[in-house]
């Protein structure tokens, strides 16, 4: 990682200089072109300014909008953002205006997150993507070849090794696809620019720059995805630094180029949202009637009894502990529907990426390449 470069101080009262200069020279041109070029007395004047004196007003307002929008200032919100890093965490003011100067609002990241395959590909769609011959069998090599950080992680967390590689293949290909938008220009973009989830990406903005102060990282060069995701297990700046972990103990937390650290940091992820060892994922079942239609709820939080199933209509293999919170999920197959009933750790696989069929193709992924692993042993 490059190291941070300081940044000059930038003038942030420059356009407010500007759009003043501007206004005076008009409200001049305006009153000279009136009284002098038109030719009119004292009277005559008075009645014009009168009736043109909305007309100007408009015409004065378009060119200040044009100015504004052609000056690259640091908006208000940029500002209050500027002034409580400031204050929160003692950034120089100047020199982290510089940084957001140096920021490019994207298109391209604005398209995309507005597109997310998790919205627009229903579940076989989707899973054709992710679970597949090529991703299946890399998923097996990238196993095999760090079986001991694998075992590691397994005996230090209760995270099962197919699990944590399908986390990994699912996001990046195994660390192939790891992302190429400057995270600078995606969180900034996303922070000032995507009304919707401003809030959001503001605050892993904030993370992003305190990430890159403690790991004296240069924050225009590092990449990631259009989110701001970083390094193999795609982290957002809040997951790096509450859950990313040196787990090869040579003093480096490097997610990008360490595959030791990426299994490590996913593993410890999904422990601090609670996976509980030994538990299954979720099963496949039946239904019947139309009661069960009640419980396919938008929500991905466990929200069904385990004492209701008969009543709705659901048919189990498996036995729940009494009173255990299920999900009741239904997933999309060319000609029907598929019903699953989704345990606790299938929403910890949520709290990954907030997607049902996001969760099941690392599910799904995880069983394939657990079943060959077992056949070849």
């Amino acid at each position: 990682m490059q190291k941070m470069k300081p940044a000059k101080p930038a003038d942030s009262k420059l356009p407010t200089k500007r759009i003043n200069a501007v206004i005076v020279a008009l409200v001049i041109f305006y009153d000279f072109h009136l009284k002098k070029i038109m030719g009119l007395n004292r009277d005559e004047y008075k009645n014009k300014q009168d009736m043109l004196h909305l007309a100007f007003l408009i015409f004065l307002i378009a060119i200040l909008s044009s100015i504004v929008l052609a000056v690259p200032a640091i908006q208000v919100d940029q500002a209050e953002f500027i002034e409580q890093m400031q204050q929160k965490y003692d950034f120089d003011a100047k020199a982290l205006t510089q940084i957001l100067r140096q920021a490019t609002v994207s298109e391209s990241v604005l398209a995309a997150i507005s597109r997310p395959a998790e919205k627009k590909l229903v579940w076989h769609e989707y899973r054709n993507i992710f679970v597949e011959p090529k991703r299946i069998q890399q998923g097996i090599e990238f196993i095999t070849q760090y079986e001991d950080a694998f075992n590691r992680a397994e005996q230090k967390f209760g995270v099962p090794r197919e699990i944590i590689a399908a986390i990994i293949g699912v996001e990046t290909f195994y660390g192939r696809i790891v992302g190429n938008y400057r995270v600078i220009d995606a969180l900034y973009t996303l922070a000032f620019h995507y009304p919707e989830r401003a809030g959001f990406f503001r605050g892993e903005l904030e993370q992003f720059l305190l990430l890159v102060r403690e790991q004296v990282f240069d924050p225009l060069t590092l990449k990631g995805s259009y989110a701001g995701a970083m390094g193999m297990p795609q982290f957002i700046s809040s997951s790096y630094r509450n859950y990313a972990i040196d787990f090869d103990n040579d003093d480096v937390i490097d997610i990008w180029n360490n595959p030791i650290d990426a299994i490590g940091s996913v593993a410890n992820y999904f422990v601090a949202h609670h996976w509980q060892p030994g538990q299954s994922i979720i099963e496949k079942i039946t239904v019947s009637g139309d009661a069960y239609q009640s419980a396919l709820t938008p929500d991905l939080l466990p929200d069904l009894k385990s004492n209701q199933l008969t009543t709705l209509g659901i048919t189990v293999s498996k036995k729940y502990l009494p009173d255990e919170k299920l999900k009741l999920l239904a997933f999309e197959q060319p000609k029907s529907k598929e019903y699953w009933l989704a345990r606790h750790n299938f929403y910890v696989i949520t709290r990954y990426n907030h997607s049902a069929l996001y969760a099941m193709a690392v599910y799904q992924l995880a069983q394939e390449i657990r079943q060959r692993l077992t056949k070849r042993n």
